[in-house]
């Protein structure tokens, strides 16, 4: 079953059962030609490094793009990059004197101690250092235990000393 032909002279190519006898050309659309998609640049093509920036001599600057003042720069930098971050004085200081106290043994806990106070600067200010602070913290805490247990070994010594001499002495 057929619909019946549409009123007055517009024609629907829908209308008839038989196909249509033009066939679509697939290089054009809308009736007009598709551009040819552009391929890879050739990498050995000679490169002319004065196209592009100025239009030739005595013609109007209508239509060219601004002229480019040397090769393009670098892409944008990632964050994180570019120039260094200002590290904390006091997580610098905090390892130094936690490293001293391998030596002195009286800077670790001060060294710890600082350790702390620059984490939290660091915190606060968005500073670098952390992992400087960080390991103040640790080495001066560690050492700390250290001379802790080195006094209680020289303390129970000297104890040792005390109670062994005088009980030999009396003999």
């Amino acid at each position: 079953m057929t619909n019946p032909p549409p009123p007055g002279n517009w024609s629907d190519p829908t209308w008839s059962a038989q196909p249509s006898s033009h066939t679509p050309d697939p290089t054009l659309v809308a009736g007009q030609p598709v551009p040819a998609q552009p391929g890879p640049a050739d990498p050995y093509a000679p490169v002319d490094p004065y196209a592009g920036g100025q239009p030739p001599f005595g013609e109007p600057m209508t239509g060219y793009p601004p002229p480019a003042y040397g090769p393009p720069g670098y892409p944008p930098q990632y964050p994180g990059y570019g120039y260094p971050q200002k590290t904390n004085g006091m997580a610098i200081a905090a390892l130094v004197l936690a490293l001293v106290g391998i030596a002195s043994c009286i800077t670790a806990p001060v060294g710890a101690i600082l350790g702390h106070v620059a984490q939290k600067q660091i915190r606060l200010s968005g500073e670098g250092g952390a992992g400087m602070a960080k390991a103040a913290i640790i080495v001066g805490w560690i050492l700390t235990g250290l001379l802790g247990l080195l006094i209680l070994f020289y303390v129970g010594a000297i104890i040792l000393a005390v109670t062994t001499g005088a009980s030999s002495g009396s003999s």
